[in-house]
């Protein structure tokens, strides 16, 4: 079964809803479409040379190399979630060793974990793998928990590891997002001088957006604005979750919005609300990722394969995909991951 087909019988009904849909609100032709010559998109910019030799390292390794699409295999989930909770499925990636295999078995672009995990194998697999080190987390252990960013390391520490890029998370919309904010900003400076690529991870976190049963964390106008926030500090890549609804501003009552700009940017169909995202990620001239989200089992492969149709249409660059690989085993996160890697690769699924 070739890779159309396989996705057309992975979607079933819903094919031709996700296949057939024409964005009609932003239009592709208004958007820097990934492709081969990627990296040279940055060559007006600020970006030195090592920076731009750094994302063409990125973007030229692994199966999806030289294509414009990027799958990284992102593993902080020991810091983020508890590692018990996080490897207890699969006691191999309790040894950062396995963490690296997976990602270089699978043919990712590159690896995104902890400067503890990557600097234990950093001599063995720098040069055989981008690594993208994660520097900062939020943590779990603190009691009562608490939500913040603290960074765990220096840039200059990433650097010398090997690493081709850093990665960073900011919690936009939290009371500590102004000091995330100019931490990263400033981490993002150094990693540019020092020629490392730069990933942010924009997530938005605020109890207030949750409102009346309805949880905006994931809504497409708060989404794209954490975006566009990101591409001010100069990210190479955003990294986002796949938008859930929209109307976030207007329901939970702030910012600027009106009736106006929801209609005339998007419509509720979900490659139109990734496509907002884009446009927030200067009209696709910054890489759009959307992560793969949790395991759920038996689902895991349709809502991957679904997650790439939707980014892949909208225009953005790929997918970064953590929980659904490494919570099975190796064979079968390989698999899942190359399965995902073959949307990309598919001539015949387009930018709507």
């Amino acid at each position: 079964m070739n890779t159309i087909e396989y996705v057309k019988e992975t979607l079933g009904k819903e094919a031709d809803y996700y296949l057939g849909h024409t964005c009609e609100k932003i239009k592709k032709e208004r958007l820097s479409i990934p492709g081969p010559e990627v990296v040279r998109t940055f060559e007006d910019s600020d970006r030195n040379p090592q920076v731009l030799r750094s994302l063409a390292q990125l973007y030229n390794h692994g199966n999806l190399g030289g294509s414009g699409y990027i799958n990284i295999l992102p593993i902080d989930q020991g810091i983020e979630h508890s590692a018990a909770f996080s490897f207890y499925k699969n006691q191999d990636y309790f040894d950062p060793e396995n963490i690296v295999k997976l990602a270089i078995e699978a043919g990712c672009n590159g690896v995104a974990s902890t400067f503890g995990v990557l600097a234990r194998h950093s001599r063995k697999y720098a040069h055989k793998i981008p690594f993208i080190v994660k520097i900062n987390h939020n943590e779990l252990l603190t009691y009562p928990n608490k939500y913040d960013q603290i960074p765990y390391g220096s840039v200059d520490e990433a650097w010398n590891m090997g690493a081709v890029a850093i990665g960073a998370t900011i919690y936009f919309g939290s009371e500590e997002s102004n000091r995330q904010l100019q931490e990263i900003a400033a981490g993002f400076e150094r990693a540019h001088e020092l020629g490392m690529a730069t990933i942010l991870w924009c997530y938005t976190r605020n109890s207030a957006f949750k409102k009346e049963g309805e949880d905006y964390h994931s809504s497409a106008d708060l989404t794209g604005q954490a975006n566009h926030l990101g591409v001010t500090i100069k990210a190479d890549v955003i990294k986002q979750k796949l938008p859930t609804n929209n109307f976030g501003f207007k329901n939970i009552g702030f910012g600027k919005f009106n009736d106006e700009m929801y209609e005339g940017l998007t419509t509720d169909h979900p490659i139109d609300l990734c496509r907002y995202q884009v446009a927030n990620c200067y009209m696709g001239k910054i890489g759009l990722i959307n992560s793969g989200g949790g395991s759920k089992g038996d689902s895991d492969e349709k809502e991957a394969i679904k997650t790439a149709v939707v980014n892949k249409r909208a225009g953005g660059s790929g997918l970064i995909m953590g929980r659904k690989a490494f919570q099975r085993p190796m064979k079968d996160g390989v698999a899942l991951l190359n399965k995902v890697q073959e949307v990309y690769l598919e001539k015949n699924i387009s930018v709507a």
